[in-house]
């Protein structure tokens, strides 16, 4: 049995070994981007099953996605350890929650609410609160902020002052629709996401028997992505563990980017202090190549928490730059010149799906989509809406036909500006990320396409334009090139990336203006840089649009290090490239 055991260590490196053999007690795992972490904590599972420190049914590991735990217990079943509790914190905390609360209360548990929308439309109209669709949905992420973070509405008020809250709500307007919204749900016996980890805590630490059902039932604690988890997720985790101390965090504080849904990586940066606790570093990045590396190790320099890497691999070819930089001179431009070059490495002999096109926000996907299916390139976007697809979009452009019936005679772009004022756009971008953020920039990418229309189109011909471009991007998604927000591409990997809109105002984005915004936004270009494995390809465009002068290239291209060349380089486009764009 033993000698088994030992088997399962052979396939680590000593960094990865030291981590796996310490099976009891706090212990805390900083692992670097592409050092192995998901075969390091399964191996330690395993690994403790196997020496019979870890019984099955006691193990409980957690992540933040269900894709996540179900990788987990594939690869653990793998290793010999098949039953293992792989989890949400959301579906455990669930499970508990629809086991005890029957026993306890003698009925049934409440029911989940299936979205907040239809909720706070009502507390809204309640208090006579004018929200639209995209305010709707702020005020929902803003609830949720408040419950992931624990806040009660003292703390919230507090905190509140120095957010950005959707158009139209003071702090005590927001708080006093949050307070109807809760009193709304109440009277529905409903619960939403957040009730789930804040009831089952409190059940937990309000009854004794339940403690000490669920502390003997679970002993020993995996949890991953621990940078990410939020104030709620500990509470719930402490409740779980009790006066027990096995415990397995494994985090990078490099990789945090979800602060402003309330993930705090303070708990990571600071496990270490706990009584006891092992902290063992990962630092050999197996992932990508040297120079990768080295400008990732270069952006996190001097920064809390920051691992220092170490590639293992070597290019394929050493004299083929392993990072580039090229600027254009409009965002139309550089969409063009990032497809033409895409269209080379997949001429060249790259499949499609080892390349991918990441952005900061999705409005910038509009013109890459239009590029890629001008170049018979397909394209996945994943699980997220494709452009044409949004909403607010195809309301856009229903108003543009409706218009083209009416045969109205004007200029293009005062046409498509009055329909996009119908649906709230304004000149100046709402203050602060969400929803209404969200929906401006997918409006003004709208507005920026018929800016770069060629001159004299009209208006029919734009929509019809519009038409093609849309039926052109339902390109079959096998073999297709990713192209997603650098939040979605978070745990993927591709030998060739092409990072565009390296610009200041979307990387940092023009939001990000206190020092703590712009640091997350490092992170998130930490994240992009570390998810290429061969090649990395960066770009920035001079312009939104044909107007010289307005924008400058990102503040952080200067701080990747000699790796990278200078930001000031002349892109090249084509006017072909250029026209197959515009239209």
């Amino acid at each position: 049995m033993v000698s088994e055991a030992e088997a399962l260590l052979d396939a680590l490196d000593d960094q990865q070994r030291a981590a796996a053999e310490a099976l009891t007690g706090s212990v805390c795992v900083l692992a670097g981007a592409g050092t192995g972490k998901t075969r390091t904590i399964t191996h330690r599972i395993a690994y403790g099953v196997a020496t019979g420190v870890f019984p099955p049914k006691r193990v409980m590991a957690l992540t933040f996605t269900t894709r996540a735990a179900a990788e987990l217990r594939a690869r653990l079943a793998a290793l010999g350890a098949p039953g293992i509790a792989a989890r949400t914190f959301h579906s455990a905390a669930l499970a508990q929650l629809n086991h005890f609360w029957p026993l306890l209360m003698n009925s049934p548990a409440p029911s989940i609410l299936d979205g907040k929308a239809r909720l706070v439309a009502r507390a809204a109209e309640g208090l006579r609160l004018r929200l639209g669709p995209a305010g709707l949905k702020d005020a929902a992420a803003e609830i949720e902020f408040r419950k992931t973070s624990a806040m009660g509405f003292d703390r919230y008020a507090v905190v509140a002052a120095d957010r950005a809250l959707p158009d139209g709500l003071d702090v005590d307007a927001m708080i006093e629709l949050q307070e109807r919204y809760e009193t709304l749900k109440d009277e529905q016996r409903l619960i939403d996401f957040e009730d789930v980890l804040l009831a089952t805590t409190g059940m937990i630490e309000s009854e004794p028997e339940v403690a000490t059902e669920i502390r003997e039932q679970y002993r020993f604690f995996t949890v991953d992505e621990y940078q990410d988890v939020s104030p709620a997720q500990q509470g719930l985790l402490e409740a779980w563990l009790g006066d027990h101390t096995d415990v397995c965090v494994v985090g990078d504080a490099s990789q945090t980017i979800y602060s402003f849904a309330g993930a705090q990586n303070e708990y990571l940066l600071r496990f270490g202090e706990r009584p006891g606790a092992a902290v063992v570093r990962l630092e050999h990045n197996y992932r990508s190549v040297d120079g990768v590396v080295r400008a990732a190790n270069a952006l996190m320099t001097g920064r809390r928490g920051a691992l220092t890497l170490t590639a293992v691999r070597r290019p394929a070819d050493p004299r083929e730059p392993a990072i580039s930089l090229r600027d254009f001179a409009d965002d139309a431009d550089e969409a063009a010149g990032v497809a033409q070059a895409v269209a080379a490495q997949i001429a060249s002999g790259t499949a499609p799906a080892d390349i991918a096109v990441l952005v900061r926000i999705n409005a910038q996907a509009a013109l890459l989509e239009q590029a890629f299916a001008a170049a018979g390139v397909p394209v996945t976007t994943g699980k997220a809406r494709r452009y044409f697809e949004q909403p607010v979009v195809r309301k856009a452009i229903e108003l543009l036909r409706a218009a083209v019936l009416a045969r109205l005679e004007e200029p293009l772009v005062k046409s498509v500006s009055d329909a996009l004022r119908q649906l709230g756009h304004t000149h100046h971008a709402p203050q602060g990320p969400g929803e209404q953020r969200t929906q401006w920039e997918l409006l003004d990418a709208l507005g920026t396409l018929a800016e770069q229309a060629p001159p004299g189109t009209t208006l029919p011909a734009f929509v019809a334009d519009l038409a093609e471009r849309a039926a052109a991007q339902h390109e079959p998604p096998v073999g297709a090139v990713s192209v997603l927000t650098l939040h979605a591409a978070k745990g993927l990997e591709w030998p060739v990336v092409f990072l565009v809109g390296c610009s200041e105002g979307l990387l940092p984005i023009a939001y990000a203006t206190t020092p703590a915004e712009v640091e997350e936004e490092r992170r998130l270009l930490y994240v992009g840089v570390t998810r290429a494995r061969d090649r990395l390809r960066l770009s920035w465009a001079r312009s939104a649009a044909p107007r010289p002068g307005e924008r400058r290239p990102s503040r952080f291209l200067t701080e990747l290090g000699p790796s990278v060349p200078s930001p000031l380089p002349t892109g090249t486009s084509t006017p072909r490239a250029r026209a197959a764009v515009r239209g």
